[in-house]
């Protein structure tokens, strides 16, 4: 079964997480986040303040980015999930994943799952954004520790990155 369940009890979810369809059981005010980390231990997706306003919970729901905080897992039923673990391709980093290593826009890392997750949207809306679209795009998502510059940065050499791939034949 899939979806509410019945009664106030423990439901059974299904959805797709990176790829794989998956089935947990959980209680109806479980957040995605608490089941992505502590039911399906992908623990890659963080937790900052837990209310929505930080972004460091940011995974893409059916392509969209969403707060993982804030989304209850049986509103996730039947959906797909990608979370940071899904973002890589095998042992090779993502372009965004990538450039954010290349031009050290992290430090403690807390954020930095939640910024790649709305860099990743925003590049596949738009491929070659402007550094406004870029700073508008992750405004809800918060660093403490690095500052904006070298993330928009990240994500501007993301664009770069992703255009030479596809002008040599990977996409």
């Amino acid at each position: 079964m899939t979806g509410w369940g019945v009664g106030m009890g423990k439901r059974i979810v299904q959805i797709t997480v990176n790829g794989d369809t998956t089935e947990f059981l959980c209680e109806p005010r479980q957040t995605l986040l608490e089941v992505l980390r502590n039911t399906l231990e992908l623990t890659g997706t963080k937790e900052g303040c837990s209310n929505g306003n930080c972004g460091a919970c940011t995974v893409l729901m059916n392509g969209l980015p969403v707060v993982s905080c804030l989304v209850l897992a049986v509103e996730a039923a039947g959906a797909e999930v990608r979370t940071i673990e899904g973002v890589a391709r095998g042992s090779h980093l993502d372009e965004v994943q990538s450039a954010f290593l290349e031009g050290a826009a992290l430090q403690c890392g807390i954020c930095t799952p939640g910024f790649i997750m709305q860099a990743e949207a925003l590049l596949a809306r738009n491929p070659q954004p402007t550094e406004e679209e870029i700073r508008f795009y992750l405004a809800g998502n918060l660093c403490r520790c690095t500052g904006y510059d070298k993330i928009v940065r990240a994500v501007q050499r993301a664009a770069q990155l992703r255009q030479a791939a596809q002008q040599n034949g990977r996409s």
